[in-house]
C-alpha cells in the first residue's frame, strides 16, 4: 500500500448587518492570511482587490445559452433545486463539434473565473488538445470573499448545495457536447480544490479524475473555526472516505502557509481507498530553478490513482502559472499542464 506521512443559509437583511458580517469575515481572513494585509492586526480598511467582472445572466432553468457562440469564451447561468451560478466556458474551435472531453475548473477565495481562467493558462492547453473547459463562478451573496463552501455540511453531501449546482451544470455541459464521464475532469484551487475534492467523492458518476492545488481533505471541516484548524493543519486526520478513491493529482508547496501542506498528503491518502496493492514510484527534479518530488501510485491494472507533487518553496499559489492571475507562481512544474496529462493518460480506463 502506499504510505504517506500525514500528520446556506442567508444572512438577514438590513445593510447594517449585512456590513458586519462582512467585517467580521474580512477581519478574519486578514487574520489568517487569506487576504491583503493578512498579519495579526485586522486591515479596518481593507477592500476586495478588483477582479474582472463575472458577466451574469439571468436564465429561468438550466443553462441560458443567450451568449452561446460556437467557439471562444461565453457565459451563462446553470439554476437547479438547489440554487444557481454564473459560469464561463472556453470552447476550442477544434472542440465544437468534436470535443476531446471536459475540465471543470474551480477558482479559489477572492478570485472570480475569468482571473482563475488567465492564471491557469489552462484555455491555452484547450485550444492545444481541443477539449472544454468550465469555469463555475462563486456568487459574493452565497460567500462574501467569493470562497466556495466546502466547510459547510450542507456543501459537502450530494444532491445538495453547492456540490448538486456543479455537478449539474457539469452534466448539461457534458451532454450538449457529447462528452462522457470517463472524460470529464474536476479541479481547483484552495477552496476550490477542496470543493473538486468534494465533487469527487460525491460525483465519482460524473467526474474520473480530480485536481487538487492547495486544497483540503473530505470533510476536513464542519464550520469556520474547524476550517482554520484544518488549514492551519490543526484538524483531525479525518477518516478516508467509505468506498473507492478517484485517480487525483495533488499539487502542494511546501512554503504555503495558509493552507498547510499536511493537507496535500491527506487528499493523497484518501485518494488510494480501497486500493489495495499499487505500483509506487518516485521522481524529483526542478523547473526554473525551483526543486520538486513528485510521488505516484498505480493500481495493479496499470491505472494512475495518484501523483502527488511537491513544490519547493512554492507558498498558496498555482504553480507554473501566469502573471495575468493572481495567487499564480510563474516558477516550478506547471500543474495545468501535468493535470492534463494526468486526466486523458487515466480517461477511458475503467476501475477495477
Amino acid at each position: 500500500m502506499f504510505k504517506f506521512n500525514a500528520g446556506a443559509q442567508h444572512p438577514a437583511s438590513g445593510d447594517a448587518r449585512l456590513a458586519a458580517a462582512n467585517d467580521l469575515v474580512s477581519r478574519t481572513l486578514a487574520q489568517h492570511g487569506l487576504i491583503p494585509g493578512g498579519s495579526s492586526t485586522p486591515q479596518a480598511n481593507w477592500s476586495m482587490p478588483k477582479m474582472p467582472q463575472m458577466p451574469s445572466i439571468n436564465g429561468l432553468s438550466g443553462i441560458s445559452r443567450a451568449n452561446t457562440v460556437a467557439h471562444g469564451m461565453r457565459s451563462g447561468t446553470y439554476t437547479c433545486a438547489a440554487g444557481h451560478r454564473d459560469y464561463l466556458v472556453h470552447v476550442p474551435a477544434s472542440a465544437a463539434e468534436d470535443a476531446t472531453g471536459l475540465v471543470v475548473m474551480l477558482h479559489g477565495c477572492t478570485q472570480n473565473s475569468a482571473d482563475f481562467a488567465a492564471g491557469t493558462g489552462m484555455n491555452a492547453l484547450a485550444d492545444r488538445d481541443g477539449f472544454i473547459v468550465l469555469y463555475p463562478q462563486q456568487s459574493r451573496g452565497d460567500n462574501a470573499q467569493s470562497c466556495w463552501n466546502w466547510f459547510s455540511r450542507g456543501d459537502q453531501l450530494r444532491d445538495k448545495g453547492e456540490p448538486a449546482i456543479i455537478a449539474g451544470m457539469t452534466r448539461q455541459i457534458a451532454e450538449e457536447y457529447g462528452i462522457g464521464a470517463d472524460r470529464t475532469f474536476v479541479a481547483g484551487l484552495s477552496a476550490g480544490a477542496a470543493m473538486a475534492v468534494i465533487l469527487g467523492q460525491t460525483y465519482g458518476d460524473v467526474y474520473s479524475a480530480v485536481g487538487a492545488h492547495s486544497g483540503l481533505p473530505y470533510s476536513a471541516a464542519r464550520d469556520v473555526p474547524s476550517a482554520f484548524a484544518a488549514m492551519g493543519g490543526q484538524g483531525p486526520d479525518m477518516a478516508a472516505p467509505a468506498g473507492q478513491g478517484i485517480p487525483t493529482i495533488v499539487f502542494h508547496g511546501t512554503a504555503d502557509n495558509t493552507v498547510n501542506p499536511v493537507n496535500g498528503q491527506r487528499i493523497a491518502a484518501h485518494a488510494l481507498t480501497g486500493t489495495a496493492q499499487t505500483i509506487e514510484a518516485e521522481a524529483s527534479g526542478s523547473t526554473n530553478g525551483r526543486g520538486w518530488q513528485m510521488r505516484s501510485a498505480a493500481d495493479m491494472q496499470g491505472r494512475q490513482m495518484l501523483e502527488l507533487w511537491s513544490v519547493e518553496g512554492l507558498g498558496h499559489a498555482w504553480s507554473g502559472g501566469q502573471p495575468s492571475g493572481s495567487y499564480t507562481d510563474t516558477k516550478g512544474p506547471d500543474a495545468s499542464a501535468e493535470m492534463v496529462r494526468f486526466f486523458f493518460d487515466n480517461a477511458g480506463k475503467a476501475q477495477q
